[in-house]
Order: structure tokens, then sequence, then C-alpha cells
């Protein structure tokens, strides 16, 4: 729409919009391209997160594919993906150091956790018992959406500015050490955490008909295997801007790139003179 030549790959459609050519493989793609536009996150494991099974979406063929000169978009870049672009000479940016992008995927993410919320637990959110863990952009989005469901939202995390911010915002508040006492009265249990805090007897005092939803764009804090063994219901929520809020989702990461750009040709311009 903007004028911009786009090749697509491993995205699940183009549909409206046939005049956008698919590459037939990662290489195609990648080599034929001055800027690559990645997902949120980038990586998931060892590979290029995408909902689709693309079998070449493997991250070390993807950075062997990448050339000097380009530039790479996405969300929560790594900083070994971040070395190997400023070794290489691949100008790199993340749409999560933007902030009001990143407030705005807070939003869209908060708003699909409680559509997910809704459609896999058979009660209503109105006067439940919810746990949000950790209480960055994006819990304290979803805390404050909760809230005015009438949900009872309580918000376990470390750090006690944040605790602080949470009291204000009306929300009851534990720590991490009061987890394995507290856990058992929550039938919601949304994290934001991207690292491993359910886990051992913490898992063990979930509540048999409580739901987990898996937020964390990195890593998750769930310990996968223990909570199957426990057999507690988890929902792993990757990418609910795209799933929920496609359209303007997508706008707004378009819109960082195109500003991105244009500024990045106005420095080479103020370069020159």
């Amino acid at each position: 729409e903007k004028g911009y030549k786009v090749l697509c790959y491993a995205t699940e459609s183009t549909s409206g919009y046939k005049e956008i050519p698919y590459a037939g493989s990662l290489r195609e793609a990648v080599e034929h391209a001055d800027v690559v536009a990645a997902g949120i996150p980038l990586v998931k494991g060892d590979r290029i997160f995408s909902k689709g099974d693309f079998p070449d979406l493997k991250l070390e063929k993807f950075l062997n594919l990448l050339q000097e000169g380009q530039s790479l978009f996405a969300g929560v870049i790594p900083p070994n993906v971040q070395a190997h672009c400023e070794k290489q000479g691949i100008r790199w940016y993340d749409f999560m150091s933007c902030e009001p992008l990143a407030v705005f995927n807070a939003i869209a993410t908060a708003e699909g956790a409680v559509l997910e919320a809704v459609r896999n637990q058979p009660t209503n959110l109105h006067g439940s018992k919810t746990l949000i863990l950790g209480y960055g952009r994006c819990a304290k989005v979803l805390g404050a959406k909760l809230k005015a469901l009438d949900a009872q939202v309580t918000i376990c995390c470390r750090n006690h500015e944040a605790q602080g911010w949470a009291e204000a915002s009306g929300h009851k508040v534990i720590s991490f050490d009061q987890l394995e006492q507290e856990i058992s009265d929550f039938e919601y249990i949304y994290n934001t955490v991207p690292a491993i805090v359910l886990q051992g007897n913490v898992l063990k005092k979930i509540r048999k008909d409580a739901i987990v939803l898996e937020l964390a764009s990195q890593g998750g804090g769930i310990d996968q295997e223990a909570a199957q063994l426990e057999e507690i219901r988890v929902v792993h929520c990757p990418g609910l801007p795209g799933k929920y809020a496609p359209k303007v989702s997508g706008e707004r990461l378009a819109e960082f790139v195109i500003e991105t750009l244009e500024r990045l040709s106005k420095n080479r311009i103020l370069e020159r003179v």
C-alpha cells in the first residue's frame, strides 16, 4: 500500500493481496531483500518464529543468509543475533525498543489473553481469583483490563517499585517467596515472566481446575515436563496481537519500519552534504 516491493515467506496467508509474490524458500526471500521484517519474537528455540511448519527456518541458516547492508526488523532480538548483525554490518531494529510500539503490543496481547482465558475456561472472569506473574508492560495492561471485568487480581513480582505500582492500581500483591503458599487459591494464572517461575512444589499446589496462560515471548516461565506430569492445563499464547488484531498490528509494525527507513535515508543524505 505504501509503494514498497514486498516478498513474503513463512506467512500464514497473503489473501486479499494476490499481487504480493511468495518466495519458494528462505534463501530466495532473504537474498532478494534490502529489508527483512520478522515476527515477535524473532526466535523460538533454535528457529525463526512462525506458526507454519517450514523446515528451513533454522536460526543458523537465517543468520548465514543475512548480508552486509541489509536491515533486520523483529521483536525481542536475542543478544547473539544482535552481535552477529553488528559483526557482519547488518543493521538491526527491535520492535520492542520502541516504547509506543511495545505498549501497543502489550495492549493487543492483554486483550488476546482475556479472550484465550474465556475460550479455554468454562467459568466467568467476573469474581474469579486471578494471578498474574510479573508486572511489566503487558501485566500492567492485563491487570487493568481484568480488574475492569471484576476479576480479583493478584500480582506476583519481585521488584519493590513494581509491587508499589501494583498496589496503587488496586491489586493485591504477593512476592515469589509466597507463591507456593498462595498459588492454590487461583483459578486463572497468567505468566508474563520469561524465566522459569512455575516449577517443583509450586506446580504441585496449582488447582486441578485452574488454567495457566503462558504469555512470555521468550523462554516461558513454566517447567513443561513437570506441568504435564501434574496434569496442569497450560495454554501457550504466542503472537496474540497477530492472531486477534492482525490488521492494526501489521499497520503499526509497518509504520515503524517505514519511519526508521526514512530516518536512515535522511541521515545518509546529511552525511553526504
